[in-house]
C-alpha cells in the first residue's frame, strides 16, 4: 500500500500549532483566560444562587446564557472578559508572525523549498485561529459543563445554538486582531514595534474612542427639552452609529443581542416603535437579522486585513534579508 503523501501547507499549519502551544506567551494568556472564566462563571453561579431568577425577567428562563452574561458586580460577566482579553490573544499569535522569522533568517529556507509561497501566509493564520477557536471552544464547554453539573438541567436547543453562534462570533472578532497584528508583523522588521502598535491601536479603540465620540455626542446631541423629538432622536442615531465603529463594540453589541434574547434593537426607538411591543425573547434568527450589520462590519474589517497581509507579503522581498 503506497503512503498518502501530506499536503506541504498542512505539514507548516501542524508545525506553526505546535510552536504556538508550547510558546510562553500562549501559556500565560491561556492560564490568564482560563482563571477569568473560572472567575466569571462563579460571579455568575453566586448571583443565581443569591438572587435566583426576577420572574418579570424576559430571559428568566434561559439560564445557560446567564451564565455567560449575568455577573453579581464584582467581576465582569465572560462575555467581557473576552472583549477585553481577546484581541491580547490575537495581537500575541501574530505580531512576530513574520517579522521573528525574517530576523532569525528562517523564512528565506522556507521560501527556497519547492512550496508556493502564499502557503507560509496562509499557514499561519490557519494555525492561529484553530490555536483560537480550540481555546474558546474548551472554555466554552468548561463554563457548560459547570452549569450542568450545578444547575442539573441540559441547555435547550436554543440556548445551544446561541451559544455555539457565540463562539464563533467570538472567533471573528479576535480574528480580526489576529490579522491585524500579522499585517504589522509584516510591515515592521522589528517585533516590539508590531507588538506596540498592535496594542496601541487596540487602546485607541478600546480606551480614547469611545471618549472622543462622547465629546462629540455631548456636542452634537443637546438635551432632548431643546430639540424637536425627530432631531434628537436622528442625531442620537448619528452618535451610536458613530460609537460602533470600533471592532469592540460590534463584538459587544452583537453578543449582548445573541445571549440576552428579549434585545429587539441596538439603537433608540421612538414611541411609535415601541407601543406595543411585548417584552418577549426572539427566535435565534430574529436576532441573527438585528446583529448583521455587526457581523458584517467584522467580516470585512477582517477580510481587509488579511488581503492587505496577503498582498503585502506576497511583495515582499525575503530572499535578500
Amino acid at each position: 500500500m503506497k503512503k498518502k503523501i501530506q499536503s506541504p501547507f498542512w505539514i507548516m499549519v501542524y508545525k506553526e500549532i505546535s510552536d504556538q502551544v508550547r510558546s510562553w506567551k500562549f501559556i500565560i494568556l491561556g492560564i490568564i483566560m482560563i482563571l477569568t472564566c473560572m472567575g466569571a462563571l462563579y460571579t455568575s453561579l453566586t448571583s443565581l444562587a443569591v438572587h435566583g431568577v426576577d420572574p418579570n425577567d424576559p430571559n428568566g428562563s434561559f439560564l445557560f446564557l446567564k451564565l455567560f452574561t449575568l455577573s453579581e458586580g464584582t467581576l465582569p460577566p465572560f462575555h467581557v472578559f473576552i472583549t477585553f482579553l481577546g484581541p491580547l490573544l490575537g495581537i500575541s499569535l501574530g505580531f512576530d508572525a513574520v517579522n521573528s522569522e525574517l530576523n532569525n533568517r528562517t523564512l528565506s529556507r522556507i521560501i527556497a523549498q519547492p512550496i508556493h509561497r502564499d502557503y507560509i501566509i496562509n499557514a499561519k493564520c490557519t494555525a492561529s485561529l484553530i490555536v483560537i477557536g480550540s481555546l474558546l471552544l474548551a472554555l466554552t464547554l468548561l463554563v457548560i459543563g459547570f452549569g450542568l453539573i450545578i444547575i442539573g438541567i441540559p441547555p435547550s436547543p436554543g440556548e445551544f445554538m446561541r451559544i455555539i453562534a457565540f463562539w464563533l462570533l467570538s472567533v471573528l472578532y479576535i480574528a480580526f486582531w489576529l490579522n491585524l497584528s500579522i499585517l504589522f508583523s509584516i510591515k515592521f522588521r522589528q517585533a516590539a514595534t508590531s507588538a506596540l502598535t498592535s496594542i496601541a491601536v487596540w487602546l485607541f479603540f478600546t480606551v480614547f474612542y469611545p471618549m472622543i465620540i462622547k465629546v462629540i455626542a455631548t456636542a452634537l446631541v443637546p438635551a432632548p427639552r431643546m430639540a424637536a423629538p425627530g432631531k434628537y432622536i436622528h442625531k442620537k442615531e448619528l452618535a451610536v452609529q458613530l460609537f460602533q465603529i470600533t471592532p469592540s463594540q460590534l463584538y459587544s453589541d452583537a453578543t449582548s443581542t445573541l445571549l440576552l434574547p428579549s434585545v429587539r434593537s441596538l439603537g433608540p426607538l421612538s414611541m411609535a416603535q415601541t407601543y406595543g411591543a411585548i417584552p418577549s425573547p426572539l427566535p435565534l434568527g430574529q436576532s441573527l437579522l438585528i446583529v448583521w450589520p455587526q457581523l458584517t462590519g467584522l467580516i470585512a474589517v477582517t477580510i481587509v486585513c488579511f488581503a492587505v497581509s496577503y498582498v503585502l507579503f506576497m511583495k515582499k522581498e525575503i530572499r535578500t534579508r
